[in-house]
């Protein structure tokens, strides 16, 4: 059994977790992103609460780190981070290894480590290659072929969020939190149907959302359902490119996974061959709120 570190690093919080090659997730510990700012100094401070919790596990000498944007092919350095751009174009890797050495350090995207922690921790055993999609506030992606994070081209493919879908927009910006505002309060202005949400959504909230749908609420049905259509276009193209047929769903939409799932698969029995149908399987992510931190672990893993 050996021990690791798995950080998940987000524009609201970084987590750092204690993970154990055989056993999962042992202890975790989570600190502000907006307190790490201060002056201006994020990788410092990170920097300072990270040798922090190794001085608590010195057996711990390789450690993941999920990064919310693109980074370079060998996982060195960031290159985009748009909500942490205090983090964007830096040789994260050099600086940590330079504080601390004597551990390794590597780099991935966020919703890469989630979907690669899925194959090592889920709930059920999985395929050797599968397609991982996160909904959230945005909409992400990942493909992991023979156990390993596929890294396309230059290291950053999978940006299932920013394909082009309906009128010319990128999918993330119809069903990503801001899409789905717009979309949602179109629907309640049209609707002449009484709504448990009311008659505008003030503020973004899926459990709301769910809780109508499972109390039959037409409104709310009709939002899920156009989430699952715009999502299984999307896939549709995603297993046409890639010839992968297990899909899980992640991400704190995936609450809606019930609402999203047939309509999914009605556009994708319609729109591919049976080649591809007759093996299709979606799943609904296991790990939760963990997924980061054992994912980026998991990167280490042999």
């Amino acid at each position: 059994m050996e021990h690791f570190f798995g950080i998940d690093i987000g524009g609201t919080s970084v987590k750092i977790g204690l993970v154990d090659s055989t056993t999962g997730l042992i202890d975790k510990i989570k600190y502000s992103s907006t307190e790490l700012q201060e002056g201006g100094k994020f990788i410092s401070n990170f920097s300072r609460i990270l040798g922090e919790e190794l001085a608590k596990h010195p057996e711990v000498k390789k450690a993941g780190i999920g990064i919310p944007g693109t980074i370079t092919k060998d996982g060195r350095s960031t290159l985009e981070i748009p909500n942490l751009d205090v983090l964007s174009h830096k040789s994260l890797v050099n600086i940590l290894e330079k504080d601390h050495p004597g551990v390794q350090f590597i780099l991935e995207n966020d919703a890469h480590v989630a979907a690669l922690g899925e194959y090592y921790f889920g709930a059920e055993k999985l395929p050797e290659n599968y397609l991982f999609i996160t909904l959230g506030t945005g909409v992400g992606g990942a493909a992991i072929i023979d156990r390993k994070v596929f890294k396309g081209g230059d290291g950053n493919p999978m940006e299932i969020g920013h394909i082009l879908s309906r009128n010319g927009k990128e999918l993330e910006a119809l069903i990503g939190k801001a899409g789905l505002m717009e979309l949602i309060n179109d629907i309640l202005k049209k609707s002449k149907l009484g709504s448990k949400i009311g008659k505008k959504m003030e503020a973004w909230d899926t459990k709301l959302l769910v809780s109508a749908a499972e109390g039959n609420d037409k409104v709310a049905i009709k939002i899920f359902k156009k989430i699952g259509t715009l999502l299984g276009e999307a896939l549709v193209s995603t297993i046409r490119l890639l010839d992968i047929k297990t899909i899980i769903v992640g991400g704190g939409l995936s609450a809606s996974y019930n609402f999203v799932f047939k309509p999914m698969m009605k556009v994708m029995n319609k729109k591919l061959t049976p080649y591809y149908t007759k093996n299709i399987s979606v799943k609904k992510a296991s790990l939760g709120n963990n997924a980061g931190i054992i994912g980026a672990a998991s990167l280490w893993f042999k």
